[in-house]
């Protein structure tokens, strides 16, 4: 199982956003280049809304940028389109044996582990900004 999808598609949307600052960036726009449906669109926009990453106006088409690009992490982006919750990257197994020496001990072994594994994530994506995807996206586009 993967993070969700979700996660990948608002880093895309905040960066098509600001590669096309000076068109519209319709939901029907921005469902083009992810290659989806608009409705999954507004759904994640209506995430990082409500993160206040974007602005939308009711009647008025179109998403901005609600923050500068290097103010917007990806650990933002993770939070405001609920990928997980605390401590909830990785699941443990609820039932194990007691009657097992490896059943027993096995969740109080492991989630501490896991618990610094998504917290070592967490960082990365604190320390990576939309500035700094928008500027690989154009480094990779001024080689081809």
């Amino acid at each position: 199982m993967s993070i969700s999808s979700r996660f990948a598609v608002g880093i895309h949307i905040l960066s098509l956003i600001e590669f096309n600052k000076d068109g519209v960036s319709s939901s029907e726009y921005l469902a083009a280049s992810v290659n989806t449906n608009p409705a999954l669109i507004r759904k994640i926009i209506g995430m990082l809304k409500k993160a206040g990453l974007v602005e939308v106006h009711p009647g008025i088409a179109g998403t901005k940028l609600a923050k500068e690009l290097s103010d917007i992490t990806l650990l933002d982006v993770y939070k405001a389109v609920n990928v997980v919750g605390d401590n909830e990257l990785f699941s443990v197994h609820e039932n194990p044996n007691p009657k097992c020496v490896v059943g027993r001990n096995i969740q109080d072994t492991i989630i501490p582990i896991l618990a610094t594994a998504q917290l070592a994530l967490e960082k990365v994506l604190g320390n990576v900004t939309i500035e700094d995807v928008v500027k690989g996206i154009d480094d990779k586009e001024n080689l081809k």
